[in-house]
Formats: C-alpha cells, structure tokens, sequence
C-alpha cells in the first residue's frame, strides 16, 4: 500500500534539529522524498508497524507531529502533480 506521511517536528532546540534529522532519516529507509517533510513510502503492514515503532520512539509527543495518510492500491489515480516532478513509480524498476 502507498502511504504517503507528513511531518512536523519543532526544532526551536538542538534536541529538536536532531529528532527532525532522525525522523527524515528513517523515512528516507522507507520511501521517496517528495516534499521537504513529506515522504510517498510504498510498505506493506510489517514494514509500516516497524516504521511507526521507530518514528515513535524518535519524536516527542508533546511538541511533534506525524501524519500517516493512507492511499492503498489504487494510488496512481489519487495523486495528481502541477509543476515539477520530483519522484518516481515505486512500483516500476529503478536502476541506479
């Protein structure tokens, strides 16, 4: 399923930089960039469970945000771009 997640994580403090820096780091192990703080992450449920355990031991609840939206399977058509296109179709083959 294709979940796209979003976040907001203060970062008026060092401590704060740091949990912004982790929580990028470990979206980045899930997915895609598409945004600065908005991730497209193709998982399935034992790979959103994981990720979901680890965000949450990263942020503090009290000052953080994390939103999971949830596209399932028919994706491509829910997702419409204007201007730049800066990701690519999890589903297809990437060669690097």
């Amino acid at each position: 399923m294709l979940i796209l997640i979003t976040y907001d994580v203060n970062t008026t403090t060092k401590a704060g930089e740091k949990r912004l820096r982790k929580v990028a780091k470990e979206c980045v192990n899930y997915g895609q960039r598409v945004q600065n703080s908005v991730f497209e992450c193709l998982l399935t449920e034992a790979q959103l469970v994981r990720l979901k355990s680890i965000i949450s031991s990263i942020i503090d609840d009290e000052k953080d945000s994390i939103r999971f939206y949830f596209l399932g399977g028919n994706w491509q058509r829910k997702i419409e771009t204007l201007g730049k296109i800066t990701s690519y179709d999890p589903t297809e083959e990437l060669i690097i």
